[in-house]
C-alpha cells in the first residue's frame, strides 16, 4: 500500500469516526460507564485517524533531520501518543481531577516517550 492510499484511507476513517462520534453524542445520553467508555473509544479512533496525516505532513515537510525519515508507521505512533495524552487529559477533566499542571506533565511525558522511542531507533 502506498503512502497516498494509506493517508486517504485514514482520512476516510477519520470522517467516519467523527460522524459516528457526532451521532453517538446526539442519540446516547451519558448516563452509564459504558456510554463514557464508548465515547472515549470513538474519540481516540477519531483523533488518531485525524492526527496521523497531520503528523506525517509535519514530519515529512518540516523536520529535515538526517536520521529521521517520516513514515506512516511513525506518524501513526506519534498520533496515537498525542491522542492518548489528549484522552487522559479529558478523562481526568471528566473525573474533576484535572488541573493545568497535570495537563502539562502529561504532554511532557508524551514528548519524553516519543524522544526515547526515536532514540531507540
Amino acid at each position: 500500500m502506498t503512502h497516498r492510499v494509506s493517508l486517504f484511507t485514514l482520512v476516510i476513517l477519520a470522517l467516519l469516526a467523527w460522524g459516528g462520534l457526532l451521532l453517538y453524542t446526539r442519540f446516547v445520553a451519558p448516563g452509564s460507564f459504558f456510554a463514557f467508555a464508548v465515547f472515549f473509544a470513538l474519540l481516540i479512533v477519531a483523533l488518531t485517524c485525524t492526527l496521523t496525516p497531520v503528523t506525517y505532513a509535519i514530519g515529512s515537510r518540516l523536520i529535515n533531520v538526517y536520521h529521521y525519515r517520516a513514515t506512516i508507521k511513525y506518524a501513526l505512533r506519534q498520533a496515537l501518543l498525542l491522542s492518548l495524552a489528549i484522552e487522559l487529559n479529558l478523562l481526568l477533566r471528566a473525573l474533576h481531577s484535572w488541573n493545568i499542571i497535570v495537563g502539562i506533565v502529561l504532554f511532557i511525558a508524551a514528548i519524553i516517550v516519543e524522544i526515547l522511542l526515536l532514540a531507540r531507533k
